[in-house]
């Protein structure tokens, strides 16, 4: 029967009925055999129950060629509207696979662009549930220039409000820019794909073959692009991990991030902490139980968990207010800079700095990477990333040296001399241009030459002394802190209770910068 011998009431039912069935119950059940939920349970999943308002509901595309003319449906393939996440307003779009594969039109486009707009305007953030073949190639040029309207909306918002994306089935071609410009991708093992290019335009072009799991699923993104930042089982754990996120973020970057009341007391002593750093310097320990220690609770939300293990960054919170945490791990790589963890914590720091969260950062850091493929992948160039974002941070930041800082690595970690507020020091800090061994093969170069002629013991007994007196000297961060470089060492169960002082006091910190346009980051 033909809606229009409904009454208002009954017309209206009908085209909500119509709009919430998407591309009709034969592909939602398709959408559920392949394990995948369907567009609004997912939002359902996301927002706080009965928050959602949609909008646009019964937009539709304006497409007449190729037989379109005759193939609607209400809401064209994209959910949209906004609700509440833990009573915290933002704006949501889901794509909807069962409406022409979720592929783009101009008229979906519009829908996802009001919704950035909105979101942008009353300052709250946007969550876009991905599940789309692409542009929808019966539109053409229309297609292709929603996205790019959708690109330039992700640009516009970047650090202004949180953007968050969760790729839940393919995301192909142009379609990828759009994650890609947001601050957090979250994947879901064995459904959720991005590529610019899939497996068979490969094959034809290099000869090469792949799957699309190997190629852009969620743990080849995770764990060697480094483009998603988490890897879920599912999509029900996928949508809370952008709750939790969430939960660390402001509304926008004139806000500060939630407050959450905790019970660990601020001047809580973590006995663990003494004797964590093993007494041999060579020996590896978790920097991961130095921050659980640490935080409130003991929960350390990790961000980029599989990619460039050797650094570690996430969230947690001191004293109940949200901290981005960046720390070198010795237990990969001995915790040494590279071409990856420079550009993974780099992204990080600037990420807090946009949306005011302060900074901790625990250092145990011997170097860069050295070799002919890091300096030939542009280490240089990265690792200067890592130190720009640090140095242009105006957030409170607050160093904790736990033991090795050489080189030029040190002043990269939020060092003193790149504006950290406070920089604390272990006892077992070693603050040093290199290592012992290294500094005396060079110092004592030519003295280690003369003993040699007295035989080969004779020098290496001399170099184990000249190395003690190095290390005497400066393995230990007594000579950083008669210079101010520290600005106390401390002992490690006292570290959480001088962060959350640290913090605190640094509540009001106020940062002008000289007037520019914006600064030149070595990309």
């Amino acid at each position: 029967m033909s809606d229009q011998h409904l009454s208002p009431r009954e017309r209206l039912a009908h085209l909500d009925a119509q709009a919430e069935l998407g591309g009709g119950q034969d592909r939602i059940d398709k959408q559920h055999a392949d394990g995948k939920l369907t567009a609004r349970e997912r939002i359902e999943l996301l927002l706080d129950p009965g928050s959602f308002l949609e909008l646009d509901k019964f937009k539709t595309h304006r497409c007449n060629d190729f037989g379109m003319a005759e193939k609607k449906f209400l809401g064209d393939g994209v959910v949209t509207g906004y609700g509440t996440v833990e009573g915290r307003q933002i704006f949501v779009f889901a794509q909807d696979f069962t409406v022409f594969g979720g592929s783009l039109s101009g008229a979906y486009a519009e829908k996802i662009c009001k919704v950035m707009d909105l979101a942008v305007s009353t300052g709250c953030p946007v969550v876009g549930l991905n599940d789309s073949g692409g542009a929808r190639i019966q539109e053409g040029v229309v297609s292709l220039a929603g996205y790019a309207e959708i690109f330039y909306r992700n640009v516009a918002a970047s650090g202004v409000v949180p953007q968050l994306s969760a790729i839940l089935g393919p995301c192909a071609g142009g379609a990828v820019y759009s994650p890609a410009i947001t601050d957090f991708i979250a994947m879901t093992k064995g459904s959720s794909y991005m590529f610019i290019t899939g497996p068979d335009v490969i094959k034809t072009v290099t000869h090469e073959e792949v799957s699309k799991e190997d190629l852009g699923g969620a743990q080849a993104h995770n764990a060697r692009s480094g483009v998603a930042q988490f890897a879920a089982e599912d999509e029900a754990s996928c949508i809370r991990t952008l709750r939790e996120l969430l939960s660390y973020l402001p509304s926008n970057n004139l806000d500060d991030a939630p407050v959450v009341a905790t019970q660990d007391p601020l001047d809580r002593k973590d006995e663990s902490l003494k004797s964590i750093v093993p007494a041999n310097p060579n020996k590896p320990y978790d920097i991961k139980e130095v921050i659980r220690g640490v935080v409130d609770d003991r929960h350390f939300f990790e961000v980029a968990e599989h990619y460039a293990k050797n650094i570690v960054i996430g969230f947690a919170r001191l004293g109940g207010q949200s901290v981005g945490i960046v720390a070198n791990q010795p237990q990969v790589l001995a915790g040494v800079l590279d071409i990856d963890a420079s550009r993974k914590a780099a992204r990080f720091v600037r990420t807090c700095d946009a949306f005011n969260i302060p900074l901790i950062t625990f250092v145990d850091v011997p170097g860069f990477l050295p070799g002919t493929s890091q300096e030939w992948g542009g280490i240089i160039t990265h690792g200067a990333k890592l130190l720009y974002a640090f140095a242009e941070a105006t957030v409170p930041k607050l160093t904790v040296i736990t033991r090795k800082a050489y080189g030029g690595a040190y002043d990269v970690m939020a060092s003193k001399h790149i504006r950290a507020d406070i920089n604390l020091a272990w006892p077992t800090a070693e603050i040093a241009v290199m290592g012992p061994e290294g500094a005396v093969n060079i110092v004592f170069r030519n003295e280690l030459a003369e003993k040699s002629k007295g035989g080969p013991g004779a020098a290496e007994g001399a170099r184990k002394e000249l190395a003690q007196n190095y290390r005497d000297t400066f393995a230990n961060p007594y000579k950083a802190a008669e210079l101010g470089y520290v600005d106390e060492v401390i002992l490690p169960e006292e570290t959480r209770p001088r962060l959350c002082r640290a913090l605190k006091m640094l509540a009001n910190k106020r940062v002008e910068a000289p007037k520019r346009k914006h600064g030149n980051i070595p990309l």
